[in-house]
């Protein structure tokens, strides 16, 4: 079983639990939020449980932070939905591990009783095929959007979109390190690892 909840990254001089946004969370809910290690400059990625995390939090944390952020909305450790929000409104979204993606998203037959007897059906592959490419074609203003996103997050450019767009397009066993990978390529600063002694 993988997990399934959000990522959120952002950037606080503060610990960013400590955002007004998770007011509302239980002291014993909080107690179960990851703090992944801290980029330099102070981005932070929370990971949250599911239901923990509302779709309008990310224009909330953006506000008081007054930087760019992003969500993942991770399901099962096998997909992420990322949507990312600057401080001028700009929003951008991209899947990440487009083939699951397409598989969990395909769309059913209204008729359908029971989905086992449909997977691996040649109407279910011509519906993920279907669905694969529709998000194929979203993976162009996808990277297009996570660059100027980061460029307004003043993160100076290290990769080209065409590399962004190949990266969409790859796959990981764990959305979580695809994410992770996303904002390496984006140019955000990498966790430094201590050095071990000889």
């Amino acid at each position: 079983m993988g997990f399934s909840g959000h990522l959120v990254f952002a950037r606080s001089a503060r610990p960013l639990l400590e955002a007004p946004v998770f007011a509302s969370i239980s002291p014993d809910l909080k107690g179960t939020v990851d703090a992944w290690s801290r980029r330099p400059g102070g981005w932070q990625t929370l990971q949250f449980d599911h239901g923990l995390w509302e779709e309008d939090h990310l224009s909330d944390l953006v506000g008081w932070t007054g930087a760019p952020a992003c969500v993942a909305d991770v399901s099962d450790s096998d997909i992420a939905r990322v949507t990312g929000l600057g401080t001028n409104g700009q929003r951008w979204q991209a899947w990440l591990n487009l083939d699951q993606a397409a598989a969990l998203l395909a769309e059913e037959p209204e008729d359908l009783d029971d989905v086992s007897l449909w997977v691996g059906t040649p109407e279910f592959d011509e519906a993920v095929r279907r669905k694969r490419a529709e998000l194929e074609g979203d993976v162009p203003s996808g990277a297009e959007g996570a660059l100027a996103w980061a460029a307004a997050a003043g993160i100076p450019a290290t990769a080209q979109q065409p590399r962004i767009e190949e990266l969409l397009r790859s796959r990981e066993t764990f959305a979580e390190d695809l994410f992770s990978t996303l904002l390496d390529k984006l140019g955000f600063p990498q966790v430094t690892r201590p050095t071990r002694e000889p």
